[in-house]
């Protein structure tokens, strides 16, 4: 599903490999000889597949994904200076910590380890598939660290205090069925369907009016980053701005002739 290749000499360093598949537009972390550990050329090309993916009008929703049997076993600390930014400025951070922020979906398929950034990535994602057999862990606090990539606004916001705590100090892992029930997960499914089940998903929502689609996101991204007054204050405008695309005037066409809608983004 790779489009970009590596020369040999960087090839221990990882990538990121992107590709496309109808509307749909896939990352792929590609480092499986080292568990998929993020090296900081890998976040580089991290954010920069999220960069071209928000600026391609012809890509509709995204797939976050791994190559082998592992998500990601987190970063490979030895490489990286942490008191530095992990996102150069003006990319898309796929953290969703600083701007520029995406504005389109991101559907991640997580397996095997799934440390540290890799449930920060997803839970910055908007649907999250998991394997049975994933292995969840924010283990920072084993290092001698904090987890700065979201981890700490996250775990509260989805999960609730104590249930954040209980994992952000011990460090412990947990498993799927946990993560399903403190909402980092959306979909438990068999091993090695993972893949198969986000791309389904991706492909649905792609099927979807972007502008709709794009708006609904924005609207639910206003509400959990500035409340529920900014985001009631926001419908109009946006109402008013999308009841003029050809999208919507298709889709009251398609509703009253009972089919599908066919949509183009205008």
């Amino acid at each position: 599903m790779a489009n970009q290749s590596t020369p040999p000499a960087a090839a221990d360093r990882g990538r990121i490999a992107t590709g496309k598949r109808g509307r749909v537009f896939l990352i792929g972390i590609d480092r499986p000889k080292k568990y998929n550990g993020f090296t900081p050329e890998m976040l580089t090309q991290l954010a920069e597949a999220y960069t071209a993916y928000e600026r391609d009008a012809e890509a509709w929703c995204a797939v976050l994904h791994a190559e082998g049997q592992h998500f990601t076993a987190g970063l490979q600390l030895s490489a990286f200076d942490i008191t530095a930014e992990l996102v150069p400025p003006g990319l898309v951070d796929p953290l969703a910590l600083q701007p520029p922020f995406r504005t389109k979906p991101v559907v991640a398929a997580v397996k095997g380890f799934c440390y540290t950034i890799g449930i920060e990535l997803m839970l910055a994602a908007d649907i999250v598939v998991a394997e049975e057999g994933t292995r969840f862990g924010q283990v920072e606090v084993k290092r001698g660290l904090a987890a700065y990539g979201g981890a700490t606004i996250r775990f509260v916001e989805r999960a609730g205090w104590g249930n954040a705590m209980r994992y952000l100090l011990t460090g412990d892992e947990f498993d799927p069925a946990t993560a399903h029930r403190l909402g980092f997960v959306q979909e438990v499914v068999p091993q090695g369907q993972g893949l198969a089940k986000a791309l389904e998903i991706a492909e649905r929502i792609a099927r979807q009016a972007p502008i709709a689609v794009r708006a609904t996101r924005a609207n639910s991204w206003l509400y959990a980053t500035e409340g529920q007054e900014a985001a009631i204050a926001a419908m109009p405008r946006d109402r008013a701005a999308i009841v003029e695309t050809e999208d919507f005037a298709e889709g009251v066409r398609s509703f009253n002739e009972r089919r599908d809608g066919s949509f183009t983004g205008r």
